[in-house]
């Protein structure tokens, strides 16, 4: 056996790794049964239960090896640092608050506050670039390739639409 110590998070990695290989399994199994080795599901049911056999091997493998040093601490300072963490705060707000707000202003909160966070800039520069970086996303998807963003509280419809014929209007 191998007696090198486990990492911080890798024995709840690999036990997430083997539930969603189960998980897998059963989507293949769903397909079309095992019914035949000609049928539907089961070349996705074949790569699906490798994947459970060997998650399985490495899931008791890790559990002969000698636990990681440092418990929770080491795992919040090597594997979620307080960076990643707020990160991932910001996108999972960003992702509440999109419908509700609409892609313009979530947009522009969530690059203005990641921006004044992972780069210590002034708020007013991080603001600036954030403006910035919506108008081009803004411009570049709705614009010219006509994709339907959340609209939220600001109307872009009526606005985009005043802007057209107001040009219109000047032929």
């Amino acid at each position: 056996m191998d007696a090198t110590p486990r990492k911080p998070g890798e024995t709840g990695f690999n036990i997430l790794l083997l539930l969603g290989s189960i998980f897998l399994f059963y989507q293949a199994y769903k397909i079309a049964g095992f019914s035949a080795l000609s049928s539907p599901g089961a070349i996705p049911m074949a790569a699906s239960a490798i994947m459970v056999i060997t998650t399985c091997i490495i899931v008791v493998k890790e559990f002969a090896r000698p636990k990681a040093e440092g418990g929770a601490k080491a795992f919040f300072t090597q594997i979620l640092p307080f960076t990643i963490a707020v990160m991932c705060g910001l996108i999972i707000l960003f992702a509440v608050v999109l419908q509700q707000l609409g892609f313009v202003l979530t947009g522009l909160a969530f690059l203005w506050v990641s921006i004044w966070f992972l780069q210590k800039r002034s708020p007013l520069s991080a603001a600036l670039i954030a403006l910035l970086c919506v108008f081009v996303i803004y411009v570049l998807f709705r614009l010219i390739f006509q994709v339907i963003l959340p609209e939220g509280i600001i109307p872009e419809r009526d606005i985009i639409a005043s802007v057209k014929n107001f040009f219109a209007g000047a032929k």
